[in-house]
């Protein structure tokens, strides 16, 4: 099978809280269990989760009756036409249009999924070190300039 899926797991701010990368073929529901019995362990106090239309089905039986959690599906208006933004969904894509900023994750170099894994967590650990301590010489990207 060609072709990988990558499965996000991140909070109400956009920062990572897990990955998983599967091969393509993988269901969304199927590779959403992984990540969760994954992630599981180090953030047992999930009680909500957000997810697009490929995580319905009994996904959401599941979580509630493994852990208790929420699962809600964020649909689109039966009316709408092109793109919008949901809500939730942008944090998310938020997420990976940060992480794709790293040159490394902009295309899958990455021979094993193990390896694209690292490398999306240690993007994510450099986006929140620059974060904490950012670089004042260097130009913010996106930034408006002080009227």
């Amino acid at each position: 099978m060609h072709g990988r899926k990558r499965h996000y797991l991140v909070d109400t701010e956009g920062h990572l809280l897990g990955v998983l990368v599967c091969e393509a073929g993988v269901n969304d529901r199927e590779g959403a269990r992984w990540l969760l019995v994954a992630a599981r362990g180090p953030w047992q106090r999930l009680r909500k989760l957000w997810a697009d239309q490929g995580y319905t089905g009994d996904l959401a039986d599941w979580l509630q009756a493994e852990y208790g959690i929420d699962l809600e599906i964020v649909r689109k208006a039966p009316e709408q036409a092109g793109f919008t933004v949901l809500p939730r969904r942008w944090v998310v894509e938020r997420t990976i249009g940060w992480l794709g900023r790293c040159r490394r994750l902009s295309k899958d170099y990455e021979h094993w999924p193990e390896y694209s894994e690292s490398w999306i967590y240690l993007a994510s650990i450099h986006l929140l070190l620059k974060r904490l301590a950012p670089d004042g010489q260097a130009q913010q990207p996106y930034r408006r300039a002080a009227a």
